[in-house]
Parts: structure tokens; C-alpha cells; sequence
């Protein structure tokens, strides 16, 4: 009988650690509505690395309701996105120095400015500067047909040389080409 209870009691502890377990696990597993990601990509020998928060359309209005047009943007969820070049670049002939650079855009119907700051370290766009701006971009929004539900940024390699660095969500997509130095 004192077998039997302990082996009780020992079962009775268990199955209750068992029980917490699997209840932490299901809150754990909560995804988060703007994850952070990141993409990456070689360029010949130059690694580029993006990381940013993905949110997802989710039924909402973007482009000029939840994405002010004419204002700053960090081009992702809450902390600034960020781009990384273990090499120096040129982007439009101007040389880019390797290093970590925060990820703005300003939206707008027709033209989008891409801004490369030297600020990347920030929530949003809370504390951009334009002083911080190491190149500024003026390229036109494409649109398509495909919905792209979740911000996603893509690094694409043209062999060891030229690389495209493009963003998109919902039905618009932006990029620029660089070059490795």
C-alpha cells in the first residue's frame, strides 16, 4: 500500500508538470502578427543581409491609410528595417561603404523615395534624421496582380557583380540595383 502511494503521488506531481508544460507550449506558439525575418543573399563575395518585421495585409487599407504617404516610413514593423553589405557598393555611382544601414522609404502613388541611413538602430522611424541619409533613391512603385499578404524583402544575385535589393506588400513592389565595389 506505501508503494502504491508513492507511485501515486509521484504520478499525481508528473501528470501536474505535464499539464504546465503543455500550456506554456501552447502560449509560446502564439505567432506574432509582424514577426521578425530577415532575407539574405551572396553577391560574389559581398553578403547582403535585410532584417526587418513582416506585417501581413490582413484585410486593411496600406497605401495611404495604415502607410502614411509623404512621411518617412521604416519599411516594416516596429524596430527600423536594416540592410547589411560585408562590402562596399555602388548604388546609382555613388560608393556605399560596407556596413549596416537603416532601411526608409517614403511612399507615394507615383514615385517612392528609398533612403540608406547611417542611423539603423531605432524603433520605427522615431529618431531618422535626414543629416543621417548616406544615398536617397527615386524609383516607381510596380504594381501586380498577385497579392503578396506579408512584407517581404528579397536579395536576388546577377552573378559575382550586380545585385537587386526589392520590398513587397499587398500589390506594389520597390527596388534598386547596386553593384559590388
Amino acid at each position: 500500500m506505501k508503494q502504491f502511494l508513492s507511485f501515486f503521488l509521484l504520478f499525481t506531481v508528473l501528470q501536474g508538470f505535464s499539464q504546465h508544460d503543455h500550456h506554456q507550449t501552447k502560449v509560446d506558439s502564439v505567432k506574432p502578427k509582424s514577426p521578425r525575418t530577415s532575407s539574405m543573399e551572396m553577391v560574389g563575395n559581398n553578403h547582403v543581409h535585410i532584417d526587418y518585421g513582416s506585417p501581413s495585409v490582413r484585410g486593411r487599407n496600406i497605401w495611404n491609410g495604415l502607410v502614411a504617404y509623404g512621411q518617412v516610413w521604416a519599411t516594416g514593423a516596429h524596430k527600423a528595417t536594416w540592410i547589411e553589405f560585408s562590402e562596399d557598393v555602388t548604388i546609382n555611382s555613388k560608393i556605399i561603404p560596407k556596413g549596416k544601414y537603416g532601411f526608409f522609404t517614403i511612399p507615394d502613388p507615383k514615385e517612392w523615395t528609398i533612403i540608406l541611413s547611417k542611423d539603423w538602430d531605432m524603433h520605427l522611424a522615431d529618431d531618422y534624421k535626414l543629416a543621417n541619409d548616406a544615398i536617397r533613391l527615386k524609383v516607381k512603385p510596380k504594381k501586380s496582380k498577385n497579392l503578396t499578404e506579408s512584407l517581404t524583402y528579397k536579395v536576388t544575385s546577377f552573378g559575382d557583380k550586380k545585385g537587386k535589393v526589392s520590398m513587397s506588400w499587398e500589390y506594389l513592389t520597390v527596388s534598386f540595383d547596386f553593384e559590388n565595389k
